[in-house]
């Protein structure tokens, strides 16, 4: 996911670029490669380029409740701000930038969207990942998976040592 971004460092202020995304990457930092597609737009600002993209791309996630896996879809909106190392026209080097962890342009002009594009997916994968929103989960008792039907298990399995409180109702 890297574009060579010379030429837009030395257009004027508020030049723009389009770019079209269909690459593939490991995301999840799991070895498993993943398709990227989407738009980017890339800003040249006094003294860095802004990146406005939206991308999607689907992960392999385990199910919460029944413990399958699935594909789940993501869409990946971010705008971030990218710093030059180098001044594209006199090639002076420039100073760091000032906020740890900023994106930064290498030397060459190449501005790299991979790390942006991990942080961003990884914050969009769902906390508590759901197969469908009604999933039933599975049996407590068998781990018989309630999606497909239900178990032979006792319906009431309450410990006897609550028994006292039923007689309450």
């Amino acid at each position: 996911m890297e574009m060579n971004i010379s030429q837009l460092l030395r257009d004027p202020v508020g030049s723009t670029r389009d770019y079209q995304i269909d690459d593939v990457i490991d995301i999840t930092d799991d070895g498993k490669s993943h398709k990227i597609q989407g738009k980017c737009n890339l800003m040249r600002l006094h003294n860095s380029v802004l990146v406005k993209c939206a991308l999607n791309t689907e992960v392999e996630l385990t199910c919460s409740r029944c413990l399958n896996k699935y594909r789940h879809p993501l869409k990946i909106k971010f705008e971030e701000e990218f710093m030059p190392t180098v001044d594209a026209i006199t090639g002076a080097s420039l100073p760091e930038p000032e906020e740890p962890g900023a994106f930064t342009i290498d030397e060459q002009h190449i501005l790299d969207l991979t790390e942006a594009v991990r942080q961003y997916s990884v914050m969009n994968i769902p906390i508590k990942a759901l197969c469908k929103k009604d999933c039933a989960g599975i049996c407590p008792t068998c781990g018989k998976n309630l999606n497909e039907g239900k178990c032979d298990c006792p319906e009431d399995n309450t410990d006897p040592r609550w028994s006292k409180l039923a007689e309450l109702k």
